[in-house]
């Protein structure tokens, strides 16, 4: 038996089999979910994450981010500035057993700080649920994360949150989903009574309705009583007529339905721990099991091919007594084993597997088996890095696509307080680049003592000033540098605007040449002055 974070589920041989004989590694594969929680911030990602670990029975009760009451808080939630802030800024990985299911969960950030993060992550994922706060409806990042999801033809589920607020009309809220988003909506679950009140949920599959009893402070599940029509309509009187008559509006969800034009769609209250249940029915019933997978070459990386995965994630801190650094890596094809010899692809050397975990927030124990769809942690793998592949010595190469570098609008050049610690900084600086943290630009003004960090949103600076100061023991000092815009330019561009007032040349810890440039306006400028001269958009890099 091999246990997934406290519950046991059967070892199956990985052999394809001849008729009716073994478990075959396409059945093994079939009965994994890989999905990541997505949202603006603040509408209850972290929060659901508990509640499906909660009903999946692999913790005993939810926390709330600032670990209320005895709770210790969120199981995902772990590093010490995620817990002063009550925000996460960094993805967490949680695998456990549902029934048959073997779910692999990636909560992600939810602050636009941190989005960098959130999509590498929906690299390694097969489906994302997309939270919905009831009272907002869809907000930017949301929508922003939304359209990532459509170009790399990640299937989403929404799930309407806070529905135990008040809130906008859920019709109103169906509209928005269908308009903006450019999805079929079809129902798994319809609320009964308004936001903010008591309320049920309708099942459009069945008919029936489940009430629900909140447990005090959402610790546990909530009590579940499911009503036939007649019983429904006793209980929540007009409200159930109603609620019958907007749902008739709507289909129900068609489990075979092509999943690029339809979205289905659930109300709920995570912190209540309402309408998770169904939540991962959904998963279970509609999300893709992992399937071939695309490399770089254009072809596919069949699921029963020998072993093949890729790092999407660097962690470090996740055990401050040993200062390890995790390597994340999805598994694309075949299975893993522990103690087997890789090909890391970048390098062409061989990589030993020794110490694999499963991962479960902050809690890890180490792992002997692993197979498509799975997270498996690769520790003190100081070599790796966020985007190299890994395969099978004994197998064919295979390179996956490189991960998405997105296009920073805030610059800090960035240098040691304490000149004698100038090791400690460079070690420091090489090992947040090798993470994704931030981008490291060098330039030819400021030399490699003074690099320019590059950022998404200024909290990364943040995030790198703290690991710099109290894991690497080197405290910096970030002065902010007056640009908002970066190009990707060749070597011949780079050199002919590098005199114009308000540009930087640097060159990206990848080899990549950039022009840092003070605002658009300057950009627009250099087309007209320059038109020999290509100034590229890194977005274009991430999609």
């Amino acid at each position: 038996m091999s246990h997934l974070c406290g519950r046991s589920i059967p070892d199956a041989p990985v052999e394809l089999r001849p008729e009716g004989a073994k478990v075959t590694l396409y059945q093994e594969a079939a009965r994994r979910r890989t999905i990541a929680v997505i949202s603006h911030p603040d509408a209850g990602k972290s929060t659901l994450t508990e509640a499906l670990a909660l009903h999946a029975q692999v913790i005993g009760e939810a926390g709330a981010v600032h670990g209320k009451g005895n709770r210790s808080g969120v199981v995902s939630d772990w590093l010490e500035m995620e817990r002063k802030r009550g925000i996460s800024i960094t993805s967490a990985a949680l695998q456990f057993a549902w029934g048959d299911l073997v779910i692999n969960l990636l909560d992600t950030p939810g602050h636009a700080d941190f989005s960098e993060d959130t999509y590498r992550v929906l690299t390694a994922v097969d489906c994302a649920v997309m939270l919905i706060d009831s009272a907002k409806g869809l907000e930017p990042q949301t929508f922003k994360l939304f359209e990532v999801c459509r170009r790399r033809q990640v299937p989403v589920i929404a799930f309407i949150n806070k529905w135990d607020r008040p809130g906008l009309e859920a019709l109103e809220l169906i509209d928005e989903i269908n308009e903006r988003l450019d999805r079929e909506p079809q129902l798994v679950t319809w609320p009964v009574g308004i936001g903010g009140s008591d309320f049920g949920l309708l099942d459009a599959a069945t008919g029936h309705v489940h009430a629900y009893r909140k447990a005090p402070g959402g610790a546990q599940l909530a009590e579940d009583n499911s009503l036939d029509a007649a019983a429904a309509r006793e209980h929540f009187g007009d409200e159930d007529t109603r609620a019958r008559e907007e749902a008739e509006l709507l289909p129900a969800l068609d489990p075979e339905a092509p999943k690029a034009t339809v979205m289905p769609v659930l109300f709920g209250a995570a912190l209540g721990n309402i309408g998770v249940r169904q939540l991962l029915e959904t998963v279970e019933r509609w999300a893709p099991a992992p399937h071939d997978r695309p490399t770089d070459s254009g072809e596919e990386r069949e699921v029963d091919s020998p072993f093949s995965g890729f790092v999407f994630k660097m962690q470090a801190g996740m055990d401050p007594k040993h200062r390890d650094h995790v390597a994340y890596v999805r598994v694309c094809s075949g299975t893993f084993e522990r103690g087997m010899i890789l090909i890391h692809e970048p390098t062409g050397r061989s990589f030993a597997t020794k110490y694999a975990l499963s991962i479960f927030g902050r809690d890890r124990e180490v792992t002997d088996l692993a197979y498509p769809g799975d997270v498996v942690g690769l520790v003190n793998a100081a070599n790796l890095a966020v985007g190299d592949t890994l395969y099978d010595a004994a197998g064919p190469a295979v390179t996956f696509p490189p991960m998405p570098v997105f296009e920073p609008e805030h610059f800090a050049a960035a240098r040691v307080a304490d000149p004698s610690d100038s090791k400690k900084f460079r070690r420091g600086m090489d090992k947040l680049v090798q993470e994704g943290v931030v981008q490291r630009l060098v330039s030819e003004l400021r030399g490699d003592g003074n690099p320019i960090l590059a950022a998404v949103g200024p909290l990364q600076f943040e995030v790198a000033s703290h690991r710099m100061e109290h894991e690497f023991g080197g405290r910096i000092v970030l002065d902010a540098l007056p640009y908002s815009v970066a190009r990707r330019v060749s070597a011949e561009d780079a050199a002919t605007i590098s005199g114009v007032s308000g540009v930087e040349i640097a060159r990206r810890h990848d080899g990549v040449w950039l022009a840092l440039l003070r605002d658009i306006y300057l950009a627009r400028s250099i087309g007209r002055t320059h038109p020999d001269v290509t100034l590229h958009s890194l977005l274009a890099d991430a999609s």
